[in-house]
């Protein structure tokens, strides 16, 4: 039996309370000996006649960490006399640093008891829970390498940190009033109020004023549901729906919570999880669908905050534009919150990489961020180092290198330059932390997009391959690399023959993957400005004299028909689209559920609130050729439903019907592909999965037919998955 060794142990390693772990262990165990971090890796000189004991505990890792590998070698020289934490050195970066994560019970404890050290204290944290990402400026994680060195630990923190009883031994982020980051409550002119700032942002939320918060990735605007409709009028958002942050109870008292979604929204990540509410049509201040995205308290702050608070909920928004970065530093929230908040609570640690609220919906991740990202994923590309720079809407990136891929929180949407600039931080921030050289840079096929920009001026630096991979085929390729038959269904992408795809089927293996069936391709009149506004999208779908009566009868001029049909009839400034987005766009317009869109996917989520009221009939379907490729009539669905509704129908069941047999549609071309090809599993892609409805219909489908159903769940189902698709396409196409 050993009695001492060289243990080397890889992975998510840092950031996690390891080498304090290791140092407990090791007096649990009698062992002597040393502990270091060297990059993604902790190295550990063990002597001791229970070594092997040692072993297997220190294998299990804390709570935080992630286990890689564990390897033991031949440790010669005389046993020293006891344990010690040595300092951080160079070495493997393959494990990278570990998410933020929610305030533990431990510290919450700390700031709601009386009398201890951390009564009140809002940054307060240990080695199990805390910011880490948003505050690292370079690896190894230690304190003088994050926003924490501006904060010099005082001599009660200090006996803490060197103290191994203690949970917060070693723990980077250790701080207390005496020493640490400080709040400041302001006014929007940056003059500070003289009061506690907790207690007092708590007395003006509950007074009805709007309050920009500072928080561990970026600035929330909060408010109370009164206050929800005058925070919408500033923004310019009067339809959008805002998520909210409440206590367990208040959430459990407005939304249907199932055990999964219970265990999600209490999980260390603290994502925001989008409910059904138990009254559809309660809290229309805050969202006017069926759904409401909750999150429970996630930092000290948020918890002494309610506390004092006499409201058990608060709208909390991110403050910045949809699709633009997140605002973190205090110059620019002076700059640009003003007209839209009342009062500014800020603190002075400095927000290093900004992290949006993660969102997640039936156990779905919608967006990948706090908590949830950076996410490292072992698998294997070879041995080339890869960049996917992503889309352009609900844009990350993702670097490949050694056996992981390594992908960003959420970007944004790549159409403007603030954007675009946050874009290349992060990624050069990324490709720092990880150490990444180049071999082959992936982007979208569309030759416009910035991001496409962004990857060419790479390689040209770098020297890398580029490679473009259409946008659908990098949706199958996050989800399986196994042959499949591959749904990828949402809003937009550039197709192989320069249309606008989105409702595609694809056959084969990655990289390999052929287009075998789509929807209908119809024309959008204007362009984008259908997507703006849907009834353009259902008279290019159905260009008949009915369609043009209901839009007359709904306050179109005879100038504004006149020129939407010559643009339909002579094809001017029209694109063709095979979108399955812009065919839910025309639904509710056709129902008059949505007339103008104004936030990302509203009309085909109001689409799926009205359906959920509705019970669902199954329809004829049409089925036409395109070539080598089956094709789904959606003129003849939206024709069925303007019949429909014509004679009265209820448009609740319209829309549950519109979505059911849309569904029903492309799972029957999908299933028909996979058998006549052989393949035995589906896989589902794309943002229009989101709903419900329509997934469950072609999960049912599929399944009916005797073939797996796949569809990811480590991943968003929307864009927010397309730059782990381009890698793993990139590492997928030979040399």
């Amino acid at each position: 039996m050993r009695t001492r060794g060289t243990i080397i142990i890889r992975g998510i390693v840092q950031g996690v309370g390891f080498r304090p772990f290791v140092y407990a262990k090791a007096r649990e165990f009698g062992i002597t000996g040393t502990v270091k971090n060297l990059g993604s890796e902790v190295e550990i000189n063990a002597f001791g006649d229970r070594f092997e004991e040692f072993l297997a505990a220190v294998s299990r890792g804390t709570p935080l960490s992630h286990i890689d590998s564990v390897d033991v070698r031949n440790l010669h020289g005389n046993p020293p006399d006891t344990f010690n934490i040595l300092e951080s050195g160079s070495g493997s970066l393959s494990g990278f640093i570990p998410t933020d994560v929610a305030i533990c019970d431990d510290c919450i404890a700390d700031i709601l008891t009386p009398g201890g050290r951390y009564e009140g204290y809002w940054a307060t944290s240990c080695v199990n829970c805390g910011p880490r990402y948003s505050i690292i400026n370079t690896t190894p994680y230690d304190r003088e390498r994050t926003s924490m060195t501006e904060f010099p630990a005082c001599a009660a923190c200090e006996s803490e940190y060197t103290d191994p009883s203690c949970r917060r031994h070693h723990a980077q982020t250790i701080a207390c009033a005496a020493c640490g980051p400080r709040l400041a409550l302001l006014r929007t002119d940056g003059t500070p109020v003289a009061a506690d700032p907790i207690r007092e942002t708590a007395a003006l939320l509950d007074a009805g004023s709007i309050v920009a918060i500072r928080g561990i990735g970026g600035f929330h605007i909060a408010c109370t549901e009164e206050a929800a409709p005058e925070l919408k009028r500033r923004l310019g958002r009067t339809e959008q729906p805002l998520a909210v942050m409440a206590t367990p109870a208040e959430v459990e008292r407005i939304a249907v919570v199932s055990g999964e979604e219970r265990a999600i929204l209490n999980s260390r990540e603290r994502p925001i999880v989008v409910l059904d509410k138990r009254d559809p049509a309660s809290l229309p201040g805050i969202s006017n669908l069926h759904t409401i995205g909750c999150m429970l308290p996630y930092t000290g702050l948020h918890h002494l905050l309610f506390a004092e608070l006499a409201h058990p909920l608060l709208i909390m928004t991110s403050a910045n534009l949809p699709g633009y970065p997140m605002t973190t530093d205090l110059a620019t929230a002076l700059e640009r919150l003003p007209g839209q908040v009342d009062y500014i609570l800020t603190h002075d640690r400095r927000i290093v990489n900004r992290c949006d609220d993660s969102v997640v919906r039936d156990g779905y991740i919608i967006r990948l961020s706090r908590g949830l990202a950076p996410k490292r994923e072992a698998i294997d590309l070879g041995k080339g180092c890869i960049l996917g720079v992503g889309p352009e809407l609900n844009a990350n990136i993702s670097i490949y290198k050694n056996g992981f891929c390594i992908t960003s929180p959420h970007v944004g949407n790549v159409r403007n330059p603030q954007t675009l600039a946050y874009l290349q931080e992060t990624t050069e921030r990324l490709g720092t932390l990880t150490g990444a050289r180049y071999d082959r840079i992936v982007h979208d096929l569309h030759p416009q997009f910035l991001s496409t920009r962004y990857a060419r001026e790479v390689a040209e630096a770098t020297g890398a391959e580029l490679l473009a991979v259409q946008h659908h085929r990098a949706h199958i390729a996050a989800a399986t690399r196994e042959e499949c038959v591959g749904i990828a269904i949402d809003g937009v992408g550039y197709g192989d023959d320069a249309t606008i795809w989105g409702g595609e089927v694809f056959a084969g293996k990655v990289p390999h993957l052929d287009r075998v069936a789509h929807l209908e391709v119809v024309p959008m009149p204007g362009g984008d400005l259908a997507t703006r506004f849907p009834e353009r999208m259902l008279y290019g779908i159905l260009p008949t004299a009915e369609v043009r009566d209901l839009l007359a009868s709904r306050g179109w001029s005879d100038i504004e028909l006149a020129v939407l049909v010559r643009q339909v009839e002579r094809g001017l400034n029209v694109a063709a689209t095979s979108s399955t987005g812009r065919v839910l766009d025309a639904a509710a317009a056709l129902l008059g559920i949505c007339r103008e869109r104004t936030y990302d996917g509203e009309p085909a989520m109001k689409l799926e609130s009205a359906a959920h009221a509705g019970k669902a009939s199954a329809w004829d379907l049409e089925f036409l050729r395109d070539g080598d490729c089956e094709v789904l009539s959606t003129r003849s669905l939206l024709a069925e439903a303007f019949r429909r509704a014509a004679a009265g129908e209820r448009a609740e069941d319209l829309a549950a019907s519109l979505q059911h047999n849309l569904a029903r549609g492309v799972a029957a071309m999908a299933v028909r592909a996979a058998e006549e090809r052989g393949i035995p599993r589906v896989a589902l892609s794309g943002g229009v999965a989101y709903n419900k409805a329509i997934r469950e219909t072609i999960r049912e489908a599929v399944r009916a037919a005797g073939l797996e159903f796949v569809i990811n769940r480590e991943y968003p189902l929307g864009d927010g998955c397309i730059s782990f698709g381009q890698v793993v396409y990139g590492g997928s196409v030979e040399e």
